[in-house]
């Protein structure tokens, strides 16, 4: 099992349109909503109550409108917490049936990989695929409840041979948005191109209700917005349209090329770094 840091890459997210296909660096999946963390600033919004799973029927649904157009280096399912989802495996053959070139990563806290005996095997036979252990504190209460999830994946690696990546995402997180519930706010630095190179984001796409947008904050800025009716300061920002499977190949081209743009602004101009509160603490609340 490797226990190094894995950070994403800032290479160029795309290249040109070669046989019908678009090359691009990194797509992403939310599987599910619900997470047994409350991680403060959540880019999915996961700390904020929010439940619901994917179905694999959508999922198809969604990948097929895209599989023949584009082409992902990377292919990520995440959440939310995906080993929330009782199907989880079968996503990861969904994924490698629409992209069989790419590499399939499933990005998970570990809490739950448990429940998934089939798990291993189903990686293993997909080929090209891992587990990425995102740990989400640094707290001995945190690493405590950590061991158990480290001596599955280190007998899923021996018995099954798999790839498993540890990465600290804790040491990198940083505020997307102020507050939360109704009272969350956008950021207003007004320097959409700042925002821009500083996201962690930027690299990750998401396919959602069968369309491609920027980024996991503005995909499920309306979900919460559903929940909460967030403020007037949102407006600009629900406003964004994805990107639709109708449109034309320079459509395509466009966004996967597009840096900044006006949304962009929502976050802030500079990272804004944050010793993270303890993430299991909150665990009852929204799970019930």
């Amino acid at each position: 099992m490797n226990t190094r840091d894995n950070t994403r890459s800032n290479n160029s997210s795309s290249s040109k349109i070669s046989d019908g296909m678009k090359s691009v660096h990194h797509l992403e999946i939310h599987v599910a909503h619900a997470c047994n963390l409350t991680c403060e600033s959540c880019s999915h919004y996961s700390n904020q109550g929010h439940k619901g799973l994917l179905s694999v029927a959508d999922a198809e649904q969604w990948m097929a409108l895209w599989a023949h157009r584009i082409n992902p280096k990377t292919f990520s399912m995440l959440g939310g917490e995906p080993s929330l989802h009782p199907q989880l495996p079968a996503f990861v053959e969904l994924a490698r049936r629409n992209w069989p070139d790419a590499h399939l990563r499933l990005v998970t806290n570990g809490f739950f990989l448990h429940r998934h005996p089939d798990l291993p095997a189903v990686l293993k036979g997909v080929s090209n695929a891992a587990i990425y252990w995102s740990i989400h504190h640094d707290s001995p209460e945190y690493r405590e409840r950590l061991a158990p999830i480290f001596d599955l994946l280190q007998g899923w690696v021996l018995e099954h041979g798999i790839r498993v990546e540890t990465y600290r995402s804790y040491k990198t997180w940083t505020r997307r948005y102020l507050g939360e519930g109704a009272a969350m706010q956008p950021f207003a630095d007004g320097q959409p191109r700042q925002s821009w190179e500083h996201c962690p984001a930027k690299t990750c796409p998401q396919i959602y209700e069968g369309k491609i947008w920027k980024c996991a904050p503005l995909a499920y800025l309306g979900m919460q917005d559903a929940k909460y009716g967030l403020s007037d300061a949102w407006k600009p920002y629900l406003a964004y349209q994805p990107l639709d499977a109708s449109c034309s190949d320079e459509q395509l081209t466009e966004f996967f090329e597009r840096e900044e743009e006006p949304t962009c602004g929502m976050c802030p101009a500079k990272p804004k770094r944050f010793e993270l509160p303890m993430p299991l603490r909150m665990t009852a609340r929204v799970l019930a």
